[in-house]
């Protein structure tokens, strides 16, 4: 979702400008519970991933204290629930909880093991020049460094082509 930000997206534009982005995204990342798809819920999942976004260029200290706010906004109380045909797995909100609160929070349950394993690093923005699409790097060496394997893939391209000119 925090690339679909104009700076980070594929299209270079913003990829949740309208109710029909965002259900179109939804569609691809389903979330159970309450979906209003009106503009005021297009505006909060917005403003969420603006937030989220900060969050991953904030220090460990800063970090904590933006996903415990969002935590104590949100009165998270995290529980074990199974329903459709998912297993068991964590929620800490309502399903009727506005969309963009239960993401959110979903995002900070996430980054609550980030924090306390101290891997921020892992948090990175996308290496190639011209993107600022947001990493998380979860590969065992820890050296991932684009968003995408399109990003990767131009990135070694224009290197190629460098070290090509070089040689010429």
């Amino acid at each position: 979702m925090c690339n679909t930000d104009p700076s980070a997206s594929r299209s270079g534009t913003d990829e949740l400008a309208t109710v029909d982005h965002l259900r179109a995204l939804l569609g691809r990342y389903p979330f159970t519970g309450r979906i209003d798809h009106d503009e005021e819920e297009l505006q909060d999942v917005r403003r969420t991933r603006a937030l989220l976004r900060q969050v991953w260029s904030l220090g460990r200290d800063d970090a904590a204290e933006a996903v415990n706010k969002m935590l104590r906004d949100a009165k998270a109380l995290p529980h074990l629930v199974r329903h459709d045909s998912q297993d068991w797995h964590v929620h800490a909100t309502e399903p009727s909880s506005p969309l963009a609160e239960r993401i959110r929070v979903d995002a900070a349950l996430g980054l609550l093991d980030v924090i306390q394993m101290n891997e921020m690093d892992r948090l990175r923005i996308c290496a190639a020049d011209d993107c600022a699409g947001l990493v998380l790097d979860l590969s065992r060496n820890g050296l991932k460094r684009f968003c995408s394997v399109r990003c990767g893939n131009r990135m070694n391209m224009i290197a190629f082509r460098e070290r090509r000119a070089d040689r010429e």
